[in-house]
Order: structure tokens, then sequence, then C-alpha cells
């Protein structure tokens, strides 16, 4: 599985090796050993979410307050979709960028989203399914929107279709409205909550193995941007 961090500090992408056969196809989209190595800590699992959505829905830009904030695995196992992931943390560096990533049911990438990253997607085709693997349940009064067409943000929506919003999305504040209201996250409060994760880890003694059965040499993040070589958890087999 290879790895990749984005120009958002703290966002992975992971791309798995697929195994295409006379029967279809075998791919594990989540490796608890290689997402440990790149985030420094394993991910707990509350919820699972399942949308399908139709050509042009956008859904995000979503968040929640921190702590605890709420982390989501993403992938898309069927059809495709344009993944975004914003900066919204008020102090962070990078505060106000964003970066994307292609998930689709042909190479079954993956996008790790910690928390306090605003998180949004577009569906590029009809009944594209995004499964979601969060860290905390769903909490209504603890939900915050961006809206996703903030020109601001100048997110990359592609041209060709038409964006079609819930109305909670429609109805979200821009940047730089939530930022007035006090309802983003901080970069203190999230760079809290990312030690607390990786210090509960090291008490329980949670870490990837030196080395597998596969025979690779276990993962490792790459520097941010650049692409990581080859690696491996457990490869299930197919």
């Amino acid at each position: 599985m290879q790895v990749r961090e984005l120009a958002v500090p703290g966002v992975f992408e992971f791309t798995p090796r697929v195994f295409p056969d006379d029967r279809g196809l075998f791919v594990a989209p989540f490796q608890e050993a290689v997402f440990a190595a790149a985030s420094g800590h394993p991910l707990h699992l509350a919820q699972t979410n399942h949308s399908v959505s139709r050509r042009g829905v956008v859904r995000g830009l979503h968040f929640s307050d921190v702590p605890p904030g709420q982390s989501k695995y993403v992938y898309c196992p069927r059809g495709a979709l344009l993944d975004v992931a914003v900066d919204v943390r008020v102090g962070s560096p990078t505060f106000g960028s964003w970066d994307t990533v292609r998930l689709d049911s042909c190479t079954y990438r993956a996008l790790y989203v910690p928390e306090g990253i605003g998180h949004a997607f577009v569906a590029l085709e009809e009944e594209t399914v995004m499964t979601y693997l969060c860290s905390t349940p769903y909490t209504p009064v603890m939900e915050r929107t961006v809206h996703p067409l903030d020109p601001a943000l100048g997110l990359p929506w592609p041209s060709d279709v038409q964006p079609a919003l819930s109305d909670k999305d429609a109805a979200a504040p821009t940047l730089a409205e939530a930022a007035s209201a006090g309802i983003l996250p901080t970069w203190e409060a999230c760079q809290a909550r990312y030690a607390e994760l990786r210090t509960a880890a090291g008490r329980s003694g949670a870490r990837p193995p030196v080395g597998d059965p596969s025979g690779f040499p276990p993962a490792r993040s790459p520097a941010r941007g650049g692409n990581a070589p080859e690696t491996a958890g457990h490869e299930p087999e197919a």
C-alpha cells in the first residue's frame, strides 16, 4: 500500500493493491498497520456511514467541534468522486488551504481526514457510493458546515455539472463568516487532540509491527507531498 501526505498537513492518501482475476477483484482499502505508521495512532472506529449520490451531488464542507472532533477514513467502492480536504483550523500555518484526491472503484484509493479538517466531495458518476469509517458517533450539536461554494475558498468543483446541495449545506456560512462566529476549530485544540491520540496509542502498545508475513518492510510515511515506496501491512488472501 502506498501512502502520501497531502498539502493539508495530517491528511493522507492511501493507495492499496488491487488484485483482479477472472472472478472480479479483491482489495483491502484499509490496513491498520500502514495507517498507524502514517498517522502515529490506530483508527478508533465508532461508526460507519454509507452514502449514495447522483452525479453532481456535493456533500460538505463538514467538520466537528474539537475536542473531540471526528476523523474519517473514506473510500469509494462504486462510481467516482472528487474528494476535498480543507484546513479550517484557526491558527494553522495552512489555514484556508485545500487539496483534492479522486476516489473511485478502479484504484480504491482512500483518504484519511483528521479532526479539525473540513471534508467535502462531489459525485462524478451516477450512483456513486462513499464509505466512511468514523472515529466518533454522529453528534448533531457538534457538527459544523462551511459553504462548499464559498468563492474565497475557490474549491475546484467540475464546471460541467450543476452542484446539488442539501438545504443545510446551501445555507452554511462562508469560511470567513464561520471564523467570525467562532465555530471553527483551533490549531492548538487540534494539535492537543492529535497528541492525545498518539499518547494513548503509546500507552496501549498499539504500534505497527516491525515486519509482517508478506515479507515487505513496514509502512512509513513520506515527506509531505511526496510518494512513498510500495509498503504493506497484511494483504488478505484474495
